[in-house]
């Protein structure tokens, strides 16, 4: 789902327009981006809370020469979800396995 399908379905679910649910998706995000730029944790019930961790700085490596490259440290978003929203998505079953795509059957198998 992109942020246009986010606002079309905020448009669709409230009966409001387009320009107004955009204004409304975008204050969600921005009050987000805000609270985590002061360090403070956003958490709402039932969905899951976001934070922000401190990465230390490391030593890494450039992949396309080997040569030692020094990562700073930084903050990075990080969103933990909650025990219902795990439950939500995984219903209680576990993922159906991934099936082949159907074969077109103008080749069947060869025997030697």
């Amino acid at each position: 789902m992109t942020k246009a399908d986010l606002v079309e379905e905020v448009s669709r679910v409230t009966e409001l327009t387009r320009k107004d649910s955009e204004v409304i998706v975008d204050t969600l995000f921005e009050s987000v981006i805000k609270a985590l730029k002061n360090g403070d944790k956003l958490e709402v019930r039932g969905f899951g809370s976001f934070r922000v961790r401190q990465r230390n700085a490391r030593v890494g490596r450039n992949p396309k020469t080997g040569e030692k490259v020094e990562v700073p440290a930084k903050r990075v978003p990080y969103f933990k979800p909650s025990k219902e929203l795990k439950d939500l998505i995984n219903d209680g079953t576990a993922a159906p396995p991934l099936s082949p795509p159907p074969s077109s059957g103008l080749a069947g198998p060869t025997t030697p």
